[in-house]
């Protein structure tokens, strides 16, 4: 093998390792009765296989259109957060996903990255 060979199968060794590979699941219902103070709970797990990747420096967020609603950890849990979002009175359906920004080990210093879900959608029901 030739040094130049070698040379490139260590950065796409490298390369591959700093792949996400983030897996999200939606723990939200698809519907909610509407309440009123037009709030409405979501909730996600994220799984990843990057071994870099840095648990303690992931901030989550629920993305809704232009607005960003921050997240917290579940209490207990290491990959699952949790947070609100805001729902007119006269909406009746929101289509949000999750952003995961954080920090994964790389030479010389933590590098930022982040991690974006599928779009999920939230009907609001009345009267139930």
């Amino acid at each position: 093998m030739t040094k130049k060979s070698l040379l490139a199968l260590c950065a796409l060794v490298l390369l591959a390792g700093c792949a996400t590979n983030a897996t999200f699941t939606n723990l939200t219902p698809s519907q909610e009765p509407r309440n009123a103070q037009n709030l409405y709970p979501v909730e996600v797990s994220m799984t990843s296989q990057q071994q870099s990747l840095r648990w303690d420096s992931i901030r989550p967020q629920i993305v809704v259109g232009t607005e960003y609603y921050q997240m917290h950890s579940t209490a207990l849990m290491r990959n699952r957060w949790e947070g609100s979002i805001p729902v007119p009175p006269n909406v009746n359906v929101v289509h949000y996903h999750y952003k995961f920004d954080y920090l994964y080990n790389a030479f010389g210093s933590p590098k930022p990255d982040s991690a974006t879900s599928p779009e999920y959608s939230l009907r609001i029901v009345e009267g139930q």
